[in-house]
């Protein structure tokens, strides 16, 4: 009996602890002054590599001036975002340099952050931009 007892706590203890790795420590505040690289992209059935074979996209949030700007794999990214609590939306892609770009992946890039309506950093740290609570991209911190 005693046996069946420490392996019920153990049990429970192991169920509390994978919750609480799961749960979201997003802030607002983690967005800005940092570069993020997309590491995931979901949809395109070609390798990741494959999509972006020279250069991988990045982003990076502007506060002060509710933009986004980066690189979409190829050619250079701007655009305004909205942000209310974990909701996130970005609108129209301002004007971008037009060079020839191998790989696909940078139209991927373009149709898929504008599907994004929310997002949050996960324990790791990773932003991932959500699509109806799903990642459908996902970024690290860089230093660039």
């Amino acid at each position: 009996m005693k046996n069946y007892v420490i392996l019920f706590i153990s049990v429970l203890a192991v169920f509390f602890d994978s919750c609480t790795t799961m749960k979201d420590t997003t802030k607002s505040d983690d967005l800005y002054n940092t570069s993020w690289e997309l590491e995931y992209i979901s949809g395109p059935r070609i390798a990741f590599e494959g999509l972006y074979p020279d250069k991988k996209p990045f982003i990076k949030f502007d506060k002060s001036k509710s933009q986004v700007f980066g690189n979409a794999g190829c050619n250079g990214y701007s655009a305004p975002f909205t942000l209310k609590g974990n909701s996130l939306t970005f609108g129209e892609q301002g004007p971008a340099t037009m060079m020839f770009c191998e790989g696909g992946g940078e139209q991927t890039f373009l149709q898929m952050i504008k599907k994004i309506d929310s997002y949050a950093i996960d324990k790791d740290g990773k932003l991932n931009l959500l699509m109806n609570n799903i990642p459908m991209m996902r970024f690290k911190k860089v230093t660039k």
